[in-house]
């Protein structure tokens, strides 16, 4: 039976991947008027819970949850290893829509105080929300230790390939993506999600995952820098950042801070770079 959805209808099944669902809309052009059926973006909460409480409840496009799971938790700073990873798996109760994650017992120690904090709700449209300070970002990231450099031609190359590495984005217009390179042409790992910090979190963590995400030397984004992609990014170990969308003033206060190189395309397509310039040559 369809299901209300926000005073619509959905109809029909799922489609590719599970991710796209068909709604029926009404098409307005001049005198023009006609009834359809187009493709929507899915968006649904992810429900993490941690040594058995939950921990946070995250709207975003299903699909690679464990990879985003993953990739939260090294954001969040839950985990630097996957080896403090005892498990992660889905809920038995929840299907897709829950995760729950065991620490090592070594690791629950350590991050006890992170454990006990109150759950919150992750937005797709704002990244991690539910910081009660700002500034204790400042005191608890480290600066990126990794160097890399980079010819100007590769890092635009890179910026301009992003859009054919984006097929949910031609068909619903509605996703970002953030994809990951080393020193080779092709990208080591690349996720969609209606949220920008989920698309970063779902390639981080496959990489995270699979014990590969040294080499990482570039974080490509679709969107614009804010943040908590700065955050998740120097939690990667990640070096440089580059977007189509120009990055936010704290972004590029906490960029500067942790040594990563910050950059987004410019009008005459260009690079603009706010940060440790001299990664790009």
């Amino acid at each position: 039976m369809p299901l209300a959805f926000n005073g619509l209808k959905r109809t029909g099944r799922r489609g590719v991947k599970g991710i796209l669902v068909k709604l029926d809309l009404t098409w307005r052009l001049g005198d023009r008027t006609a009834r359809t059926r187009g493709p929507v973006i899915d968006e649904e909460p992810l429900s993490i819970r941690i040594q058995g409480n939950p921990y946070s409840i995250i709207m975003r496009t299903p699909g690679e949850e464990i990879f985003h799971t993953a990739g939260f938790c090294l954001g969040e700073g839950i985990v630097d290893t996957p080896d403090d990873f005892a498990s992660i798996g889905f809920c038995k109760d929840q299907d897709a829509n829950g995760v729950t994650v065991t620490l090592t017992s070594s690791r629950r120690r350590r991050v006890q105080n992170l454990l006990e904090r109150r759950g919150f709700i992750s937005q797709t449209s704002c990244g991690i929300c539910g910081k009660e300070q700002v500034s204790d970002l400042f005191q608890w990231m480290r600066p990126v230790q990794k160097e890399a450099r980079m010819r100007l031609e590769t890092a635009l190359t890179r910026l301009f390939s992003l859009s054919g590495l984006q097929p949910l984005r031609k068909i619903t217009h509605a996703s970002h993506a953030a994809a990951l390179f080393g020193k080779g042409d092709q990208p080591l790992a690349v996720a969609e999600d209606v949220g920008r910090h989920n698309a970063l979190d779902k390639a981080v963590g496959k990489l995270f995952l699979q014990k590969k995400l040294g080499l990482a030397e570039t974080v490509i984004l679709s969107s614009r820098i804010s943040y908590e992609l700065v955050q998740k990014t120097a939690r990667a170990g990640i070096p440089i950042i580059l977007a189509v969308s120009r990055p936010t003033s704290l972004a590029v206060e906490l960029a500067l801070s942790l040594n990563i190189t910050l950059g987004c395309l410019s009008e005459d397509d260009g690079l603009y770079l706010y940060t440790h310039a001299q990664r790009i040559l």
